[in-house]
């Protein structure tokens, strides 16, 4: 797979299309409140981000090494969204990052026949050897609890979080959708703590991963600050204020957060 660098828009039709094609469609809305008493407010306007297929799963693949320490596995692919920030000079927080390859867990957009909790999983599994090459049974996966809104104030989108083991060591070929958005992307494993420390210092800035993690992390008994599971931490025991720095990749006197910064 070629190494991408860099995304050209090579043309914008935003003038000359509609809102209800593509593949994100916008709903142009005009809406009024309605009260106990059967009244309403004045009309205002809402415009609501929608596809064909709303809903999506997010899977957080996880293993254990010898030591103890869960690691994570992670799939950097391009949003061209997030890229053509750089792009805009009104943005009110300025944001120098080029984000042209963005860490996420595997994830994707469930399809007509995926009903129900079995088509949630066999979406998860597709996933799965999709995105980071793997073959996980369907009956290894798991809920981790209610599904989610991402941007409730824009989209109807809502997310499906999932745990799955996977084994590190084995080899890894995703096979990817034949999209040009699919490539340049890569595979990459850390220790859970580390992945979470990423998303809290703005390393890997995607909601659906940072929960996706957290949830696993609950799932799994494990706590990010001790850097191992609960069943191992020693009764009464509390992270230093020097762990919790570094978990929250901040300094811990400054507040900064140095880009090379080891664990305590």
């Amino acid at each position: 797979m070629k190494k991408v660098v860099g995304i050209d828009v090579v043309e914008d039709r935003t003038a000359a299309s509609r809102c209800d094609e593509g593949f994100l469609r916008l709903r142009r809305l005009r809406i009024a409140n309605v009260y106990e008493d059967g009244t309403r407010s004045a009309p205002y306007a809402c415009d609501v981000m929608t596809r064909r297929h709303a809903d999506a799963v997010a899977v957080a693949l996880y293993d254990e090494d010898a030591e103890g320490r869960v690691l994570v596995l992670l799939r950097e692919g391009l949003r061209p969204p997030v890229t053509l920030r750089a792009t805009r000079t009104d943005l009110v927080q300025s944001d120098a990052r080029s984000w042209l390859l963005l860490p996420e867990v595997v994830a994707g957009v469930l399809e007509d026949e995926d009903v129900g909790h079995d088509g949630l999983l066999r979406r998860a599994q597709a996933e799965i050897a999709e995105e980071a090459g793997l073959a996980v049974p369907p009956d290894a996966i798991a809920l981790l609890g209610a599904a989610f809104f991402p941007a409730p104030g824009a989209a109807e989108e809502r997310v499906h979080v999932v745990a799955a083991p996977f084994d590190r060591n084995a080899p890894r070929a995703p096979t990817g959708d034949g999209s040009p958005m699919e490539e340049g992307g890569q595979v990459i494993v850390l220790p859970l703590d580390e992945a979470i420390r990423r998303c809290r210092r703005g390393d890997v800035p995607d909601a659906k991963t940072e929960i996706a993690l957290l949830r696993l992390a609950d799932h799994l008994g494990y706590s990010p600050h001790h850097g191992r599971r609960w069943a191992d931490v020693e009764a009464g025991a509390t992270p230093s204020p020097a762990r919790l720095a570094w978990l929250l990749g901040r300094d811990e006197v400054s507040g900064t957060s140095p880009a090379d910064r080891t664990a305590v």
